[in-house]
């Protein structure tokens, strides 16, 4: 089916926004899906009162905090699955009541009081064979949307040669196609590219990041791209000024704080010798795509050599610090008001090796660890205490709400609920498999579960 879609602003010619008929995006038709709705336990009323999770972990700040939950009384239980047309690997989104689930089939739904109100199927993902690498299959929508002004925006990756990468505002209200243009720019291979990060608004601009695919391939460069909201004008872009590599992928994508955005940067191709090329390392970006402030450790030539780099995680901000956590396994704590540059962390410590994203409360700071979450608190000069280490089993990317600690593990697909105090497993339920960086959205009672097959939705209460 063909959509006539809303025309938009005239925009650079490069990034032209795609108007007219266009065939790419087929209205609300996709494959089959099926959803079930436990007839046991209530749903919750159309709308509700409980504030959005409009983006990951719920805010710009990426705190994964719903402090309106309700107290978490008894075990969880399993009260929805949604058969989706794909793998989910983007955490839910959750606006007055109404959930956005995107995935790897390049499909948005929108889903509320336990039923799809509409599914908006917006081309056909690449294949493995039309991709030099990479172990999503099919690459579609990775990515985790951001809803701003009731609209939703996201990011699909579509198959051809080479494949490509367009940003979509899509209307939360009724999943009409509003405008939607590339955003693959000059100086790096469209195939080799990825967009795993979550996008973000700050400051009139939805922001892309990009990193590369599994296994390193291809002429990939880390970048980060801020497209004004109505789709018009000229985007912004920084890109790590590195011969290759240097991505730009963790799940949490850019963190803000109202002046600034914060990423973690993956290993590039410079060694010890070469000129340190921004790789391995913390960013703070300006609006206009400037850098702002840098660190990396004085091991970045020696992390590059031996795949330990920082882009494994989105950084933390604690009041005045930035906490990041990456493969080598060393947390570092930075100055806001100055990283440091090269060696210039306030502290650093021994903690855990993290992929994902982390939750925090306060002070506190719950870090995805592959050996098991470990809650850690920075005190007010800026040193890290270790408060507990959780169970082996329990690793996946957390969120807090209900006086529970959440947090899956992918590999057996259980959601286990943590106490915060200690970290000891309070409660757990089946969810289903779910990828690797899974991480739940919480509205009201409820968690939103990604998972391989489609949404699994769980009562906590």
């Amino acid at each position: 089916m063909r959509r006539r879609l809303i025309l938009c602003a005239p925009l650079l010619a490069l990034l032209a926004c795609t108007s007219g008929t266009d065939d790419r995006t087929t209205s609300t038709e996709a494959p089959p899906i099926n959803s079930s709705t436990s007839p046991t336990i209530g749903r919750p009323a159309p709308g509700g009162d409980f504030p959005d999770w409009p983006t990951y972990h719920g805010d710009a700040l990426r705190t994964g905090y719903a402090p309106t939950m309700p107290t978490a009384s008894g075990a969880p239980q399993v009260v929805e699955n949604h058969e989706l047309d794909g793998n989910v690997y983007a955490s839910p989104l959750a606006i007055g009541g109404r959930i956005v689930v995107a995935t790897e089939n390049d499909t948005l739904y929108a889903i509320e009081d336990g039923t799809i109100v509409w599914h908006q199927h917006l081309g056909t993902p690449a294949s493995q064979d039309q991709l030099p690498c990479g172990n999503i299959v099919p690459l579609g929508i990775t990515g985790t949307p951001v809803v701003h002004g009731g609209t939703i925006y996201v990011v699909a990756e579509f198959g051809g040669s080479p494949p490509t990468h367009e940003l979509f505002a899509v209307r939360l209200s009724d999943g009409n196609v509003l405008w939607h243009r590339s955003v693959d720019l000059p100086g790096a291979d469209p195939a080799a590219m990825q967009e795993r990060g979550a996008l973000t608004v700050a400051d009139g601009r939805v922001w892309i990041p990009f990193g590369g695919l599994f296994g390193d391939c291809g002429d990939y460069k880390g970048r980060v791209i801020g497209v004004p909201l109505d789709g018009s004008g000229t985007p912004v872009a920084y890109t790590v000024p590195t011969t290759r590599e240097a991505g730009i992928w963790a799940p949490p994508g850019p963190v803000w704080d109202g002046n600034n955005l914060y990423v973690e940067v993956g290993n590039g191709e410079a060694s010890t010798g070469d000129p340190y090329d921004k790789s391995d390392s913390v960013l703070a970006l300006t609006t206009g795509a400037e850098l702002a402030q840098f660190f990396a450790p004085t091991t970045w030539a020696e992390d590059n050599a031996g795949d330990l780099d920082l882009g494994t995680q989105s950084p933390a901000l604690v009041g005045k610090w930035v906490v990041a956590v990456g493969k080598r396994g060393t947390a570092y704590v930075l100055d806001r008001t100055d990283l440091g540059g090269i060696g210039g962390e306030v502290s650093s410590v021994d903690l855990c090796t993290s992929f994902g994203g982390t939750a925090q409360v306060g002070s506190r700071v719950y870090v995805p660890c592959t050996d098991g979450i470990r809650a850690i608190r920075v005190d007010g000069t800026g040193h890290i205490h270790v408060l507990w280490h959780a169970d082996s089993s329990v690793w996946g990317s957390p969120v807090v709400g209900g006086g529970r600690v959440w947090s899956l593990n992918p590999d057996t697909g259980t959601l286990y609920a943590l106490d915060p105090k200690n970290g000891h497993i309070v409660n757990s339920v089946n969810v289903g498999a779910t990828s690797r960086f899974a991480t739940p959205a919480i509205y009201g009672a409820r968690m939103f579960v990604p998972t391989l097959t489609g949404l699994t939705v769980v009562s906590t209460s």
